[in-house]
């Protein structure tokens, strides 16, 4: 079995705990995920199977869109609504929609962020949040991300009685972007301190909420003997690279590992196909092309 299942992560769970279950449910070891989610994050979490494994690159790669919320008033010490309060500010009246989104615009293309001292990101081979449970504050390193889409969803509501606005927000974004960072950053822009309180990843490697399923309906699937329903080939996910169909002598080479001169393309990458399946993705290196991710040598065999 060789694919990627795009799956409907539920609250609660990690994405290591995603991988456990299907590896269960498919009865194979080789498993892995497309991109990590929060545990109090639901959403896309594609899972790759078999030799779709070798895709994980490609899928880290492509944009992420998330549906959330940004709560302003206080901030926390995860960024998100699990952290303890670390900053209080009362918001004494509601903040105008178009204050919102004059700095939600200028969050839009390649911004800084600093990771959030509760992430997985690695300082001296050590996770930050590794640092942060012990208490110690380490040096994090900035990094630079790009948001392509970020839009507020709805109004802005104001809080009387805890002195609180928020508001809904979808973003689409690169990889490596922290979320939650762009939530408390705008609340600072605004002159408040400020959490995600809520997220959802709607797409993630290609797949979008319509295409997921969830744990529950894969292991009904598995009983029915119909896993194949809720598999996508190797094919349906490099659909962004150039198609180059390999004649038979070519395809000997590529079995090699061979490079490939006198294919007239500029593409930096070739996707190439041999009997309608995608065996290799070669890369260009200064007009010749060479390999960069076998995928499915036995072709043919």
């Amino acid at each position: 079995m060789n694919g990627i299942i795009p799956l409907w992560k539920e609250k609660g769970m990690t994405s290591h705990d995603c991988v456990f279950k299907v590896r269960k449910i498919l009865k194979m070891k080789k498993v892995g995920h497309g991109g990590t989610l929060d545990p109090e994050v639901d959403g896309v979490l594609p899972i790759c199977v078999g030799k779709g494994t070798k895709l994980l690159d490609f899928l880290h790669e492509k944009p992420k869109t998330y549906f959330g919320e940004v709560t302003i008033g206080f901030s926390t010490t995860t960024e998100d609504a699990t952290g303890e309060v670390v900053n209080k500010k009362e918001v004494i009246e509601n903040i105008e929609n178009e204050v919102i989104d004059n700095k939600i615009q200028s969050y839009v293309g390649v911004i800084k962020q600093v990771p959030p001292m509760y992430s997985a990101v690695k300082v001296n081979g050590k996770k930050l949040y590794e640092y942060a449970r012990n208490g110690e504050e380490v040096e994090r390193p900035t990094r630079e991300v790009e948001i392509y889409h970020f839009e507020r969803t709805s109004d802005v509501i104001f809080n009387e009685e805890n002195k609180t606005c928020k508001f809904s927000f979808v973003v689409t974004c690169s990889k490596g972007t922290y979320v939650r960072t762009l939530a408390v950053d705008l609340g600072e822009s605004l002159g408040y301190p400020a959490h995600m309180s809520k997220l959802t990843r709607m797409a993630s490697g290609g797949f979008i909420a319509s295409n997921a399923i969830t744990l529950e309906k894969l292991q009904q699937l598995a009983e029915e003997n119909k896993l194949e329903d809720a598999l996508f080939s190797l094919e349906d996910v490099l659909t962004d690279y150039q198609k180059y169909e390999l004649k038979e002598d070519e395809w000997k080479k590529v079995k090699n590992g061979v490079h490939l001169f006198g294919i007239k393309s500029d593409e930096k990458y070739l996707a190439l196909w041999y009997k309608g399946k995608i065996v290799a993705i070669y890369e260009n290196n200064n007009g010749k092309y060479k390999p960069f991710k076998m995928l499915q040598l036995e072709i043919g065999d």
